[in-house]
């Protein structure tokens, strides 16, 4: 290495240029390769350095949402769930929503991919810059209930609020306790007009009253939902039904069975 290349990866790492720094000859071999002009040089060295920072941007942001699994847009079957816009989800990509603090709802029975286009949108949405966190709804109800015995629930309702987009899985799967659904309508309170909610259902909007154990609280809670909202209701079968009926390992059950199982 010699004291000129020594003293330039100094002003690199000072400068924070790390992608620069760490790639410098094969960037400045294929800038000369290309036979660029200084100008087109400096510009291809400036890209370089923006891919790694925003690379590291979104896997810290794919960290911090804690989803589940990874899913994307390009891996949803829409031909397999005709009851979903394919043009309507390419236009929630585009994440305005986000950045106006509206809500998006996605309601339909189990394994019919609401979760996949969740998690999809919310990878979205932190490639272009914004924070996301997921959490089943049971689990986040829970959370708020122990910090709210504990004397915490300021500090858990700020967790929930941070994130620009907040995705709540699987509302409605279990009743909520009196207490959690109080507790929930605080979150959706202070994040109304300020954060966006995505949230997936397996009920109806008109059966939340139910869900949440107070139908004061869930019309409360929808009031704020609704206002500025996009819903997706999405019918057909699971997809894991699907496959099993393909593989033989499912048969839905015939009228013999059913007349069978009633008079049991």
């Amino acid at each position: 290495m010699t004291p000129q290349t020594d003293a330039l990866e100094k002003m690199l790492t000072r400068l924070k240029l790390t992608a620069v720094r760490d790639q410098l000859d094969s960037l400045l071999d294929e800038a000369g390769r290309r036979q660029m002009s200084l100008r087109e040089s400096l510009g291809f060295l400036c890209e370089a350095e923006i891919a790694r920072k925003d690379q590291r941007r979104i896997t810290m942001g794919l960290s911090i949402a804690k989803f589940p699994y990874q899913r994307t847009l390009d891996g949803f079957d829409f031909e397999a769930q005709p009851s979903v816009d394919a043009r309507q989800i390419r236009d929630l990509a585009a994440c305005r929503w986000v950045g106006s603090g509206d809500s998006v709802l996605f309601l339909g029975p189990p394994g019919v991919g609401k979760t996949h286009l969740a998690i999809a949108l919310g990878r979205i949405a932190i490639e272009r810059g914004y924070s996301v966190l997921f959490t089943p709804a049971m689990v986040m109800a829970a959370s708020l209930a122990k910090a709210h015995a504990e004397g915490r629930l300021e500090e858990r309702l700020a967790h929930y609020t941070k994130p620009k987009l907040l995705i709540v899985d699987e509302l409605g799967y279990l009743p909520l306790e009196p207490n959690a659904a109080h507790l929930l309508f605080q979150l959706v309170s202070r994040r109304y007009e300020r954060g966006s909610i995505l949230l997936t259902s397996n009920r109806s909007v008109g059966e939340w009253g139910e869900v949440f154990g107070d139908p004061v609280v869930a019309t409360a809670i929808l009031d704020r939902l609704l206002h500025h909202s996009h819903i997706i209701t999405i019918r057909g079968d699971s997809y894991r039904l699907k496959e099993k009926k393909r593989s033989g390992l499912y048969k839905p059950p015939t009228a013999a069975d059913q007349r069978k199982e009633a008079s049991a």
